[in-house]
């Protein structure tokens, strides 16, 4: 195991996010002044404005009697309509990140608002009813039901939400027209090619109208052309005012987004806003 991986001090909140007395502005409230002028924050409590925001996000494991780091002291916001993609070779922290937004996980130390909601402070239940409500999640392999068909398998976060079916089936058939399966709905996956199933994902992910598509190696299991298909509905789904994250290892489907966070060795390494 890498020694730069063991156990190390990790730093105040303060350092991490290079303020010290020297150089904190503080309003009559106890909050950051500069931070409400970039509207971070929300002036009447502190709670960040942003989608989403994280700010010194440790992720820890027990290794024995060592401590492994996948994540040290990671900060960025994403705001609301943003198309953003995080890229990392393997073992960069790049999935622990993605476990974190998708609310998969915990962060060992460190705070995570979603939509001003304070996740990383919240039970299972909580978080629960969080990746319901707030993301819709697309997988490299899919995640489809077998034997269910497109319909079906897209009304599955809803009847979780406990949505009626008369109102499910009309928002799944709504879903899987936005990705142009109108004429694929009955269809079960073992009788849709790669591209039209990773489809269904996407309109499973969209059918709840979360606040984040959260999508992971989302062409990793389709061929060039294919891939470049679901990138392009990715676009159109984000000029439609979605917000999307990526994250891959893959700098051509990373170059699709209009913002790329690069990890490694747990910390962020660029933020680059590309477009």
């Amino acid at each position: 195991m890498s020694e730069a991986l063991l156990e190390m001090e990790s730093p105040t909140t303060e350092e991490a996010n290079g303020v010290t007395e020297e150089t904190s502005i503080v309003n009559g409230n106890g909050l950051d002044a500069e931070a409400l002028e970039r509207g971070d924050l929300l002036a009447h409590d502190g709670v960040p404005a942003a989608l989403i925001s994280m700010r010194d996000i440790w992720r820890t494991y027990e290794m024995g009697t060592e401590k492994l780091h996948a994540l040290r002291g990671v900060s960025f916001d994403v705001q609301r309509g943003e198309y953003l993609a995080i890229i990392g070779p393997s073992g960069s922290g790049k999935s622990t990140l993605m476990n974190l937004i998708g609310c998969l996980d915990t962060p060992s130390q460190g705070r995570y608002w979603i939509n001003s909601k304070l996740v990383s402070e919240m039970e299972d239940d909580e978080l629960a009813r969080i990746r319901n409500q707030e993301i819709g999640f697309v997988f490299q392999t899919f995640n489809l039901l077998a034997r269910a068909t497109a319909l079906h398998n897209v009304e599955l976060p809803l009847i979780y939400a406990g949505v009626s079916a008369a109102d499910r089936h009309e928002r799944a058939q709504r879903s899987l027209r936005a990705v142009e399966l109108g004429d694929r709905m009955t269809h079960r996956p073992n009788e849709l090619s790669g591209g039209q199933r990773q489809r269904v994902a996407i309109a499973r992910a969209l059918v709840n109208n979360p606040s984040i598509l959260l999508a992971d190696e989302p062409t990793g299991a389709l061929d060039s052309k294919t891939s470049i298909e679901i990138m392009n509905l990715f676009e159109k789904l984000h000029s439609e005012g979605n917000t999307i994250i990526v994250v891959t290892h893959e700098h051509d489907i990373a170059a699709r987004a209009h913002r790329v966070i690069s990890i490694r060795d747990g910390n962020i390494e660029s933020d680059e806003r590309i477009k």
